[in-house]
């Protein structure tokens, strides 16, 4: 990927977060970006298939800064608890990224899979381990409530209510008190401090 695609799919991201709807005008996009008309052309094969590709940029970008940032933690409860809440940090620190998760993740399944993919893996695994409590088969339910929930606590920091802080570490708490953790030790979990995902390539660029 050149150094303009990123940048292009940055802007888009910003466009679609902030005005909705699926198309975006290339005047618009080249104008938001700081690119020429012509090098919008030149590095998108179709404009009208930009939206799928900026959700699979998205979608891509976050579940690698998840796992990245996560990378280090052994603890299946540790881990569920800092992807809810660096989720939900990610949009104090990027709100147009916040805004495109809550105007599409509802829409766009892609940009909720991750929460079938690392948290439920980790459910299991915590499951099997005897840290969590819960039936075998209710792991699907879990993980649909964890990203409801996480989305709802995103929409809680974009719209001024609770601060980042507030909000992920409540719904860990919550989520992690409901698969068997003791509330004390879902509290401190919850508590530990963080740092915020990391950027990673496929938006360095823009």
């Amino acid at each position: 990927m050149n150094t303009a695609t990123p940048r292009i799919h940055e802007a888009a991201m910003r466009i679609f977060a902030t005005e909705g709807g699926k198309t975006v005008a290339v005047s618009d996009l080249a104008r938001e970006a700081g690119l020429s008309r012509g090098t919008i052309y030149n590095n998108l094969d179709d404009p009208h298939d930009l939206f799928t590709s900026v959700c699979e940029t998205v979608a891509t970008e976050f579940r690698s800064s998840i796992n990245a940032a996560c990378a280090d933690m052994d603890d299946p409860a540790e881990k569920v608890s800092a992807s809810i809440r660096l989720c939900v940090r990610r949009v104090h620190d990027d709100p147009h990224w916040g805004r495109f998760i809550a105007r599409y993740a509802m829409l766009e399944p892609r940009l909720g899979s991750f929460w079938a993919e690392m948290p439920a893996e980790e459910l299991r695994s915590g499951l099997i381990s005897g840290r969590f409590t819960f039936l075998r088969d209710q792991v699907a339910s879990i993980t649909a409530t964890a990203g409801g929930a996480t989305f709802g606590a995103m929409s809680l920091v974009l719209d001024g209510r609770r601060t980042w802080r507030q909000a992920g570490s409540d719904t860990a708490e919550i989520m992690l008190r409901g698969v068997g953790l003791d509330p004390a030790e879902a509290r401190a979990i919850t508590q530990r401090e963080l740092d915020p995902l990391p950027r990673l390539a496929v938006f360095d660029a823009a």
